[in-house]
């Protein structure tokens, strides 16, 4: 039987368009015969495939400051954007990581004016050039710690696949720069189909590949009609994140219970109940926060639980220094958790969002410079498509309960735990430790 699981879903597409057509079919460059790959994802057609002859490098020159430097602009981003998408209704899962970083491979073809307002809307502080090799180092961090397991709990195993694919105009002319560095730091290459004269086929293998990454979770992203003839480019970045928590809660202790939603309306949640347990909480003047961990314990989930009628002032006022506050404030404390079951689906154009945050040149033909990519003037973005699901819920064994028990109270004082009842909208984020990395964010106003 499996523990509780938690089970995320993203997939972020970033369509680039051309006003003018492809007028005629050549080869992009020179490739190996035995370097093509054709059907690699098991497709019914297929699919030319063609990449740099670098490798990627597995040590990127990147000092601490400037991996740092990412990893706080990635926070500064996740909170710009979230307040850019947080007026509309309901609940809210993004991954802002997947964000940038799908973005950031679209900026290795961007210059001049581009390539600062891209800059600038993903709150980078560091050099464009500097970008990509700090981005692979974060990376390679996180795959490092997917592996990571703790022994000493029972439990599924721990999942987070990253996916990067790029799908291409066959016969367009890439930039040999452009493919060289999407190698190094992204360890990508680019499939080929056929926007001019089979929009829609393409369209179905982008699709069909989202679906095989993500578990057939997440299928038909890109809807009819956001790819044309004109297309010319699309970036594609899935994340599956399927992981135990390291403390798993009782399956047979869930019980319906009341839930409030910021207008005070009361509904029925199905409430997951752990008791006695050890984590990294804090209690603020309007909120409480806490730190649940996975089997990997560089990962975990941070609730913020702002009190009765406080959700909108809190949520309002969440700005990064704010954050970073209540992230050092943490401290292990005994804890009483009860947390609702929770399961939607999110899906958002970020275009409005991106525009806001100062990248309306990428979406214009008239002055985006995207050269870096291909020798066309008018190549533009043309939509920034995410789509998420998350699932929290529990199927418990005695076994793993009792083994995270016995781990969770090995140096526990005795003293009356603090109580966390989350009957009211709240936010999460799933964070990686190691690199301080906002992977996903979120919000819950009804279970």
């Amino acid at each position: 039987m499996k523990q509780v699981i938690l089970s995320f879903v993203l997939i972020i597409t970033v369509l680039l368009a051309a006003c003018q057509p492809v007028e005629e079919v050549v080869d992009p460059i020179d490739v190996d015969e035995e370097e093509e790959v054709m059907d690699p994802i098991d497709l019914d057609e297929d699919f030319g495939y063609f990449k740099s002859d670098l490798a990627r490098e597995i040590n990127p020159d990147v000092s601490d400051d400037q991996f740092q430097n990412l990893a706080n602009d990635n926070t500064a981003f996740a909170l710009e954007f979230y307040n850019q998408i947080r007026g509309e209704d309901g609940n809210i899962i993004f991954s802002p990581f997947s964000l940038s970083l799908a973005l950031s491979m679209t900026m290795v073809g961007a210059e001049t004016s581009t390539e600062r307002a891209m800059l600038d809307a993903l709150q980078f502080s560091l050099p464009g050039e500097d970008i990509h090799p700090a981005f692979n180092a974060l990376l390679l961090a996180i795959e490092e710690s997917q592996e990571k397991t703790d022994d000493e709990m029972e439990g599924d195993e721990f999942q987070l696949n990253i996916a990067n694919s790029i799908w291409g105009q066959d016969g367009f002319n890439f930039e040999e720069a452009f493919l060289d560095i999407l190698a190094k730091h992204y360890e990508a290459g680019i499939f080929t189909v056929d926007y001019v004269q089979n929009p829609e086929g393409a369209r179905n293998a982008i699709n069909d590949w989202v679906a095989e990454e993500t578990e057939e979770k997440i299928k038909d992203l890109i809807p009819e009609g956001a790819i044309d003839s004109l297309t010319r480019l699309v970036l594609a970045n899935a994340i599956y994140f399927y992981g135990s928590w390291m403390h798993p809660f009782d399956q047979n202790a869930t019980a319906e219970a009341p839930f409030f939603t910021l207008d005070g309306t009361e509904t029925s949640v199905d409430m997951m109940k752990l008791y006695g347990e050890r984590f990294l909480y804090h209690q603020g003047d309007n909120y409480q926060a806490l730190n649940l961990p996975y089997m990997s314990s560089d990962f975990v989930m941070t609730l913020l639980v702002p009190d009765s009628g406080s959700y909108e002032d809190f949520e309002g006022a969440l700005t990064q220094q704010k954050l970073s506050d209540i992230l050092s404030d943490l401290s292990f404390e005994r804890v009483d958790l009860e947390l609702p079951k929770f399961d939607f689906e999110t899906d958002i154009n970020a275009n409005n969002a991106l525009i806001a945050l100062g990248m309306e040149e990428a979406f214009d033909p008239d002055q985006s410079d995207f050269s870096g990519i291909a020798d066309v003037d008018d190549l533009h973005i043309t939509d920034v498509l995410q789509k998420a699901t998350i699932t929290v819920d529990e199927e418990g064994t005695e076994a793993a309960a009792a083994t995270a028990v016995i781990i969770g109270v090995t140096s526990a004082p005795i003293d009356e735990p603090i109580s966390l009842v989350i009957d009211r909208p709240f936010m999460f984020m799933i964070r990686h430790l190691r690199t301080n990395t906002i992977l996903f964010m979120g919000r819950v106003l009804e279970p």
